[in-house]
């Protein structure tokens, strides 16, 4: 028995000393080179440390230096200086369920096609590491993180697990594109769910604070969102810059604040920008809200050649529509201010009450094409309830008809400007007049212009203006039909007789001043020439009584023999009386 005794004692010792001896050679780099290239040809896993550290001092801790986690021929999911293994009674049942684990100075792939882990923790801390997640929709690169994930069960696909609270903080991370430093997350991830709870980070010069929760289809409800002092430059178009918001199934905004923020890009900018915004959905390409609202102003918009001073735009959002509230800005000189409804039924705008005063605008050289161009399908009719304009300066430079008018007062009711997708003159009444106008190098005084417009016709009751020395008088009507059947009856008095020549008339052949009487049709469509469509006829007499009858058909002109004045016949001789 005693023998017996002796041999188990000298077993236990033996085995004690390759516990002890394996327990040293683990710490050594040879003992950690043997044991990661044994787990690596025997398992689907590729692994490397450089050694193992164990301390009595703190005796449920194992140190790992010089970590390479991964999948052989796959990209590393994990490169860490320091992994320290923090262990319980848990691995009794559960040996790859450790207490802690805490990842230091390394990188953290979290893409899904990473390797998965093959263990889990009740806490995964990080410290100074960097996270990247490419192949996902979250594009993410961030450094300097320190935080924790609780529990932390790692899933194929899903580095963070399905369910788990998060904290995190990171030095500078930059998400989608978009760069952003001092970066705060608090939240947590329940089945696709990820609801963060606390979020803070500086981006582009600014701050940014909020919270909101991304469903597992991929829609977002932004509770609350603050973006302050923001100053952000970029490459893109102002449509390609707000893109990424219809990338998602929905965008559920509860409360955006934007505080004195600065965006500009290649052919647009806003300064100095405050926006609040309150309940509004974005989804499919369009947009729904019961009960929201907008406010915003900036001391500068641009985009084109639309350049915006101190724009004010207060809005209400309902199942029916937007209530415009009030829009005012400086434009081009002078003011402008509306408001009204844009109605979803129809796609319809209808203004209450616009005043356009002190413009000094200068028509773009393709504002013919903009005018026939078809509006976009969210709005298809244009109502101006209420018109008045005044003190305005409008200029066209083209140079095959250049055209200025000075002054420029009027007023409308009723008018609709846009009906199915194209601008017009489609109904309602209008009236315009200046102090001074010119017309293709015409100078004319106190033009004036009266017009009413029905679903068949637009008529011009009353055209006149101040020539020089006489006036000139019209009255018209074009038709609402695509062929655009198009009469005018012109008076002048007074007038130069080739003042017509300026405005396409062939030459007269006869000059000076005198009356005209011209009686002209024809078809003004957008894209057929006028010319061949004119019939008119022109009488002409000048001071001398000299007149010219010229017929036009079909754009060619006949001209009848100069009627002369008949000469004046020679006064009787004197009758004598006779001699006494």
């Amino acid at each position: 028995m005693k023998f017996i005794g002796k041999l188990l004692l000298w077993l236990l010792i033996a085995l004690l000393l390759v516990v002890l001896a394996f327990y040293f050679l683990l710490q050594t780099r040879w003992g950690a080179r043997e044991v990661s290239g044994w787990i690596s040809s025997n398992s689907q896993y590729h692994i490397v440390f450089d050694a193992m550290d164990h301390r009595f001092s703190s005796p449920s801790h194992i140190l790992l230096k010089n970590v390479t986690f991964g999948r052989d021929g796959k990209p590393a999911t994990l490169v860490a200086k320091t992994v320290d293994i923090g262990l319980s009674s848990r691995q009794l049942t559960d040996p790859l369920h450790a207490d802690t684990i805490t990842l230091q100075d390394g990188t953290l792939n979290l893409s899904p096609s990473a390797a998965p882990f093959p263990f889990e923790a009740d806490t995964l801390q990080l410290s100074n590491m960097a996270l990247n997640s490419p192949e996902t929709n979250w594009d993410l690169s961030a450094q300097r993180v320190t935080g924790g994930v609780s529990p932390w069960v790692p899933e194929a696909g899903n580095v963070l697990g399905k369910q788990a609270q998060i904290q995190m903080s990171a030095g500078s991370m930059t998400l989608n594109g978009m760069p952003a430093t001092n970066v705060l997350v608090q939240g947590n991830i329940d089945n696709g769910v990820v609801t963060l709870s606390t979020l803070g980070a500086d981006i582009a010069r600014g701050s940014l604070t909020g919270n909101a929760k991304r469903n597992a289809d991929g829609s977002w409800l932004v509770d609350s969102l603050r973006l302050t002092d923001i100053r952000m430059q970029s490459d893109k178009s102002l449509a390609d810059f707000f893109a990424p918001l219809t990338t998602v199934p929905s965008l559920t905004i509860g409360s955006l604040e934007v505080t004195d923020a600065r965006l500009q890009g290649p052919d647009w900018a806003i300064a100095d920008l405050d926006l609040s915004l309150r309940n509004l959905t974005l989804s499919n390409g369009g947009w729904n809200s019961d009960g929201g609202r907008l406010s915003m102003n900036a001391d500068e918009f641009i985009y084109g050649s639309l350049h915006l001073i101190d724009p004010i735009f207060n809005a209400e959002f309902s199942p029916q529509g937007v209530a415009l509230r009030q829009f005012t800005s400086r434009w081009e000189g002078g003011m402008v201010r509306t408001s009204g409804n844009w109605l979803r039924n129809g796609n319809a705008l209808v203004l209450d009450d616009t005043a356009i005063a002190g413009l000094e605008y200068t028509l773009p050289e393709n504002w013919k094409k903009r005018w026939m161009d078809p509006l976009p399908a969210w709005l298809q009719s244009v109502t101006l309830s209420k018109f008045t304009a005044s003190r305005n300066l409008v200029i066209d430079i083209d140079p095959a008809f250049p055209w200025q008018i000075t002054s420029l007062d009027g007023y409308g009711d009723n008018l609709q400007v846009a009906k199915n997708g194209s601008w017009g003159v489609w109904r309602g009444n209008a009236a315009l007049n200046a102090a001074a106008a010119t017309f293709n190098r015409v100078d004319v005084r106190r033009p004036s212009l009266k017009l009413a417009a029905n679903g068949s016709t637009v008529n011009i009751t009353e055209l006149s203006a101040f020539t020089e020395k006489g006036i000139i008088e019209a009255s018209g009507a074009v038709s609402q039909q695509p062929q655009r059947q198009t009469a005018i009856n012109l008076n002048g008095r007074g007038v130069p007789l080739d003042i017509l020549q300026q405005w396409g008339w062939p030459v007269l052949p006869i000059g000076g001043d005198g009356n005209l009487q011209l009686r002209a049709s024809g078809s003004v469509q957008a894209n057929a020439p006028l010319k061949p469509t004119v019939n008119a006829q022109l009488h002409a007499v000048n001071m001398s009584k000299q007149e010219v009858t010229q017929t036009m058909s079909n754009g060619e002109v006949s001209t009848a023999q100069p009627v002369a004045p008949a000469p004046t016949e020679a006064a009787p001789a004197p009758v004598s009386p006779p001699a006494q």
